[in-house]
This record gives C-alpha cells, sequence and structure tokens, in this order.
C-alpha cells in the first residue's frame, strides 16, 4: 500500500510542478519510472467532437483516432476505463481525462502485460483526472492544448465564441449537462453558458443575431453583461434588464440578441425563466417529449429599458430538457420541411439512453441528415440538462 501511494503522490507532484507546455512530458516520465509503461500518449476531442487530436510537436504528430469507433473513443464516450489487448505481449489502457464532467479527452498507455494493467488501473484513471486538472490550469499560459483540439482552422468568430464557454460538460449530484455548438469552426453567434453555487444551477442559452465577427462581439457584450449582473447577485429578470440596456446603449436597436434564461434551485427542482427571445426547451418526462412554452419577451437590446417578468415551473428527478436555437428547429430538409418539433421529438426519443454530454452531438448528426449534408445557413446549438434532484 505504501508503495502505491508513493508511486502515485509522485505522478501528481511531478504533474503539479511541470511546465505548462510540459505536462505530456512529465506524465510520460513517471509512467515510465513507476508504472513500467512502454509509452504514454494524450489525446484531446475536437471542437467537432468527431475526432481525438494527439498531443505533440512536430514532426511526431501521431494521427488522431475517431471518436466513434475506435479503443480511445470508447473511453472517451463511455467515461470508463478501457484495455485495449492488441496482438503480441502489450496492452494499452485507456483513460478518460476529465474534470468534473467535462470531458477533455483520452490517455493512452502501453503496459507490459494485462496482469499488470490489472494491478495498477485504478491508478492510472486518476493520474488522468490529474492530468485534466493541470491541462485546465495549464492553458492559462499555453496555447497547446487548445491548438491540439483543431482538427481544421477556426475562424476568428468561432475563436472568440468557444473562448467564452465554460465547458462542453459538467456533472454534479443533481445533474449533468451537455452541449455542441455547429458549425464547429465556422460559429458566430450562438453561445451558451452556466453557473453552479451550493444551491442554485444558471443556464442561459443565446441564440445569436447576423454573421461573422459582428454577431460574435454582439454575443460577447451581452453574455459578459449577464455575468456582470448575476456575479452581483441580481435575480434573472434584474439581470436581463441590464444586460438590455447594455446592448442598447451601444446599438441603439440596430442589433439584438435572443436568450433563454433559467434559474433551478437543486434542493426542490423549481425553476425561474425569462424567455427573451427564440431559443426552445423540449421535456422528456416518462418516455413522452413535449415542447414546454413560455410568454415570449423582447430580445435584449431591441428596445431601450425593458422590463422583463420571470415565469416558474418544476422539473422532476427523472426530467430530460433539451434546449436548441432557431438553427435547429428552423433548418429546411432539401424538399423544404422544416425541421420543427415533430423530428427534435423523434431526435430526443432516439437518443434517450445516451448520457447528458453525447445527446447535443448526436442530435446534431441527426439535424444534418435532416438537411442532406448542405451547408448550414445558420448556427445550431443544442443543449441538454439531465435533472436528478437531491
Amino acid at each position: 500500500m505504501t508503495t502505491i501511494t508513493n508511486r502515485f503522490v509522485a505522478a501528481e507532484r511531478a504533474l503539479r510542478t511541470a511546465a505548462p507546455h510540459h505536462l505530456l512530458d512529465a506524465v510520460r516520465r513517471v509512467l515510465t519510472d513507476q508504472y513500467a509503461a512502454d509509452s504514454v500518449e494524450l489525446f484531446l476531442a475536437d471542437y467537432g467532437l468527431t475526432v481525438l487530436q494527439p498531443v505533440s510537436v512536430l514532426p511526431q504528430t501521431l494521427q488522431p483516432v475517431s471518436v466513434h469507433n475506435s479503443p480511445a473513443g470508447r473511453a472517451f464516450g463511455a467515461q470508463e476505463p478501457y484495455v485495449e489487448i492488441p496482438s503480441g505481449d502489450h496492452v494499452r489502457a485507456h483513460l478518460p481525462v476529465t474534470v468534473r464532467g467535462d470531458r477533455l479527452g483520452v490517455l493512452t498507455v502501453t503496459l507490459p502485460s494485462a496482469e499488470h494493467a490489472e494491478g495498477c488501473l485504478g491508478e492510472l484513471a486518476e493520474i488522468a483526472e490529474v492530468l485534466g486538472h493541470e491541462v485546465v490550469v495549464a492553458e492559462r499560459d499555453t496555447d497547446l492544448y487548445l491548438q491540439a483540439r483543431r482538427r481544421d482552422r477556426l475562424t476568428l468568430a468561432a475563436e472568440m465564441q468557444w473562448q467564452m464557454l465554460p465547458g462542453r460538460s459538467c456533472t454534479r449530484p443533481e445533474y449533468e449537462l451537455g452541449a455542441q455548438l455547429e458549425p464547429a469552426y465556422a460559429i458566430f453567434g450562438d453561445n451558451f453558458d452556466w453557473s453552479a453555487s451550493a444551491d442554485r444551477l444558471s443556464l442561459y442559452v443565446t441564440n445569436g443575431m447576423g454573421e461573422g465577427i459582428e454577431a460574435s462581439l454582439l454575443t460577447n457584450l451581452a453574455i459578459n453583461a449577464l455575468r456582470n449582473a448575476r456575479r452581483a447577485g441580481l435575480s434573472i429578470d434584474d439581470q436581463a434588464a441590464l444586460a438590455d440596456q447594455a446592448v442598447y446603449a451601444h446599438y441603439r436597436g440596430r442589433c439584438y440578441l435572443s436568450v433563454l434564461m433559467l434559474d433551478f434551485d437543486l434542493a426542490t427542482g423549481r425553476a425561474r425563466a425569462v424567455d427573451a427571445g427564440s431559443p426552445q426547451m423540449l421535456r422528456l418526462r416518462r418516455g413522452a417529449v413535449e415542447r414546454v412554452p413560455f410568454d415570449a419577451q423582447l430580445p435584449l437590446g431591441m428596445f431601450e429599458e425593458t422590463d422583463y417578468v420571470i415565469q416558474e415551473f418544476l422539473v422532476e428527478p427523472g426530467d430530460r430538457l433539451v434546449f436548441v436555437s432557431d438553427g435547429v428547429y428552423d433548418v429546411a430538409s432539401p424538399g423544404g420541411e422544416a425541421y420543427g418539433d415533430a423530428a427534435l421529438a423523434r431526435a430526443i426519443q432516439s437518443t434517450r439512453l445516451l448520457p447528458a454530454a453525447e445527446v447535443p452531438r448526436a442530435i446534431l448528426r441527426e439535424l444534418t441528415g435532416h438537411r442532406g449534408g448542405s451547408t448550414p445557413d445558420d448556427d445550431a446549438l443544442v443543449v441538454c440538462l439531465d435533472w436528478r434532484g437531491r
């Protein structure tokens, strides 16, 4: 037991003291020395959640691996270690790299034998978790891990949008959250934001107006105004009013932003909502899908000094809430048929067994099929909230 504790502590210390851009080198050294690893590779999920990109420096760049049909992708999707036994004596352990439910990627470790892997798999999984925390901290000081996530070049507008996001998934005892934006490398206006305290969860789903940099600047202004008001301790109706004033003061009604704002009581499931525009919410409860309507109020920044009114509803343990922007429910098929509530309900039903973190990407794949593979005309945003309650 002392040996196990000492080598885990050595691994943790090596990661915590490594330079931000040397985390992979540090974990390689300690896993080679303490766990007899033959090779160690770190893969991070790309922005589109289609491949796991290797973290490496040219010319040692490895090939990306699929999220959907690879051993590493299996560990990423299931969020459980997966031991691959290829031909020969060695085995590969694929370990999820996840921080508080936010799925970053996979650590792949080649070990001498299946017996050896079995004896240290739990420790390696914990080291992968520590590595995830260190990657998040290191991103403040290096671009290495952000660059590794790119399968293609991001547009400037997309760069601005991704930098504003809190993560793509989050897990707490009371709930699970997952979200995804498309087109991942050219998004410009849609956005989501969440924040939790001991007792409450705040969630914003934003449908941006316009295109390119102008859309991203508008969303950036509105989201930061909402955060500023939220961090001042204001209720969501006052948050909306202050953000409305900030957007109107800058654009004078020429540009405005639609947002659905929600505030959940973690103890009771009582929720408050302000619907300032077009994002939609659908609820899966006891096998049935229905759209939850709210009284639509004016988007942020359309007119000066708009007052917003809170509406209330109740979420129950087992509920799944799915939020979509108009880039989802207004998308037309090649024959001109809008995606709409019926198709969304079918997509929510067909993904009901998936965890919340995987639902948005699965729905967006179905949306691509409905669109017929053509280039999207608008951003598409899906957020999934699974409510467990206390």
